[in-house]
């Protein structure tokens, strides 16, 4: 009877850790699922944006520095995003990613007040054309980052539930980073 009730624990146990196991997995599946959704707009900004860099390199001749300052911005994100793509749910890759988005950010926020001094560029029909679709291209990331970020909470608070945690150390899974 003892043995019975040792094979019915381990059993019970044994279940158990494919349950959490497979749980754990399958959230950080959910993590690699909504970095496609964020990827996607960033693809179609580091397409948009050196569009708009050539017409605006063009036509402002004295703002140079500005607009190579956004170019190389836009290649470190690029690098970033490329490091975060291949491990999305990896800590150091998104904190990575988030410094170069925030560099990009304060770069192309210098040239959009560049942009407001020139009225005459910023009517400019191409180059409205082309703000309108880095607009666009930066709400929808928007909001696949706040669904990225949701699923890399509730992947670390399952992973930090005891009993939980005691696999997570076992199998080696680590700590996603929120963007």
């Amino acid at each position: 009877m003892r043995e019975i009730v040792l094979l019915g624990a381990a059993a019970v146990l044994i279940f158990w850790m494919v349950g959490a196991y497979n749980r754990i997995v399958a959230m950080r599946l959910r993590i690699v699922q909504s970095w496609a959704q964020v990827d996607e707009p960033m693809r179609r900004r580091r397409e948009t944006l050196p569009l708009l860099l050539a017409v605006l390199r063009e036509a402002w001749p004295q703002e140079q520095g500005a607009v190579e300052a956004a170019s190389s911005a836009l290649q470190q994100a690029a690098a970033a995003a490329d490091a975060l793509r291949a491990k999305p749910a990896h800590a150091p890759a998104a904190a990575q990613f988030v410094m170069a988005e925030r560099q990009l950010a304060s770069a192309l926020a210098r040239l959009s007040a560049l942009l407001d001094q020139h009225p005459d560029l910023r009517s400019n029909p191409e180059v409205a054309g082309w703000q309108r679709e880095l607009h666009d291209a930066e709400q929808r990331q928007a909001f696949a980052r706040q669904l990225f970020n949701d699923a890399v909470a509730a992947y670390n608070d399952a992973a930090h539930q005891w009993p939980t945690r005691l696999l997570v150390k076992l199998y080696g899974f680590e700590d996603a980073g929120p963007l």
